[in-house]
């Protein structure tokens, strides 16, 4: 976050109901950050338009899908029309459509090393919506290298689990899987309506308040959501003095 961008007459009204509780000052900090959302799918459609609604005044999302129409169930940012366009083409389009304040930029790519740092030096806040491990530790070690703090989350079925990673201060991706073996399954991960929805909305949150630095994060916490018996419970995590991605940072 650079120069602090007050806000127009406009956006004074735009954010009028949420004003009493953040504060002009803070509004003015949302609309001087910039996002990274990876994935524009179940997570990142959510993520995404919240935060475009929200006032955050950059967004950038990767993703180099397109839209299929198994999609339809739950990624919200997406109708028939948009059957085999891709993502990121669609997503641009929809979420300038929503607040013509914010600055969309969308990128149809495989997010990997090499791209993916460039993209995370750019950004106050990393927020993972993937579906896969392997991009995800990518994500995870760009973030810890790079010093930018990154929500995780994570959707299966009817659970789901979120947590902020803070480099230098909370555990990051790999501390937890340190010793296991992650493999990433071969087929569609199922997945019900509500469950990105409820997740990317709470990753949502946190990154907002990062942004504004107010309120509690789950920070050295994992949250785990089972929405199939309703339980939200939170477990401490620590940093593992050993793990060869965060040890150091």
């Amino acid at each position: 976050m650079g120069i602090v961008l007050p806000l127009d007459k406009y956006e004074l009204e735009r954010y009028s109901r949420q004003l009493p509780l953040i504060g002009v000052e803070r509004q003015e900090k949302l609309k001087s950050s910039t996002v990274l959302i990876v994935g524009a799918g179940g997570l990142g459609s959510v993520i995404s338009v919240y935060l475009t609604y929200i006032g955050v005044g950059r967004v950038i999302i990767v993703d180099d899908g397109i839209v299929e129409l198994n999609n339809l169930n739950r990624q919200i940012i997406y109708s028939d029309r948009d059957v085999n366009e891709p993502k990121a083409v669609v997503a641009c389009r929809k979420l300038r459509e929503a607040n013509p304040r914010v600055v969309i930029d969308c990128y149809g790519e495989r997010f990997d090393e090499r791209s993916g740092d460039r993209l995370v030096k750019e950004a106050d806040v990393v927020i993972d919506a993937l579906d896969n491990w392997r991009t995800r530790l990518i994500l995870n070690s760009l973030c810890i290298r790079n010093g930018k703090p990154f929500i995780h989350g994570g959707v299966e079925g009817w659970h789901g689990q979120v947590t902020t990673i803070i480099p230098g201060q909370t555990p990051c991706l790999n501390c937890l899987f340190v010793g296991r073996k992650v493999v990433d399954r071969e087929s569609a991960i199922p997945v019900i309506a509500f469950t990105p929805g409820i997740i990317g909305l709470i990753e949502a949150t946190e990154a907002v308040k990062l942004l504004i630095q107010s309120g509690e994060l789950l920070t050295n916490k994992l949250l785990l959501v089972d929405l199939y018996t309703m339980e939200f419970k939170t477990v401490n995590i620590s940093r593992n003095p050993k793990c060869p991605v965060c040890s150091r940072a």
